[in-house]
């Protein structure tokens, strides 16, 4: 009986860590309490706290830095799964997902946008660009990302919204790897991405659709070439 008891008071820790993490009670790039404050604070034995911190590391979320304590590195235990999975998933797989979630996204942003959705849509759009003339790989991830991000955003679908937040990081990894900028293709989305622009804010699903898979089209044209 005794382990099942200690198994039961190390997931109670577990879920009290994630809790404080994902709470931004201990934001990213925070330094937690050390053990033995952990251990005063959640009246727990030092051994418990021990494990429940490395069992939440192993998640992903934090990170014991030899001689400087235990450091938040992630929210968001599902955003670390999906990026994980992204680094050995390969590309088509990757596009495959994009094209359910973008198509869904671009036909809800036709029919729910506002104009505060539009100028940021526009905004991240005009940085893509600048990151594209730049040659920059990562900056052209994180705007490429952002814009799509955007799209989920201006549906005002709370449930979708959810899901594009958790892949974000993830996906910026993959756009980065497979971008048009890395593998030297032709950068020339950009239009489809301001058609899917045009087609959202002239109240369009079918041509925001129409757009959205032509974005994903040309993006998995870019792997062949």
């Amino acid at each position: 009986m005794k382990p099942i008891q200690r198994r039961s008071i190390v997931d109670s820790v577990v879920d009290r860590l994630q809790s404080e993490i994902a709470s931004g009670s201990w934001p990213v790039g925070t330094r937690i309490p050390t053990e033995a404050e952990l251990t005063e604070s959640f009246g727990v034995s030092r051994p418990s706290v021990r494990e429940a911190v490395r069992s939440v590391a192993q998640l992903g979320l934090l990170e014991t830095r030899q001689g400087d304590g235990t450091y938040v590195i992630a929210s968001d235990a599902t955003e670390v799964a999906l990026r994980r999975a992204l680094v050995v998933a390969d590309a088509r797989e990757v596009l495959a997902v994009r094209r359910a979630l973008d198509v869904l996204a671009a036909r809800e942003a036709a029919l729910h946008r506002d104009d505060v959705d539009i100028a940021a849509l526009r905004e991240e759009l005009q940085r893509r660009r600048t990151a594209i003339d730049r040659n920059d790989v990562d900056a052209f991830a994180d705007h490429d990302v952002a814009f799509h991000v955007g799209v989920a955003a201006a549906s005002h679908n709370r449930l979708l919204v959810g899901i594009y937040a958790s892949f974000d990081a993830s996906l910026k990894h993959s756009v980065a790897q497979n971008s048009c900028l890395s593998n030297n293709a032709d950068p020339s989305t950009v239009d489809l991405h301001e058609q899917l622009l045009h087609a959202i804010e002239a109240a369009d699903p079918e041509a925001a659709t129409s757009a959205a898979l032509g974005v994903l089209d040309q993006t998995e044209r870019s792997l062949d070439g």
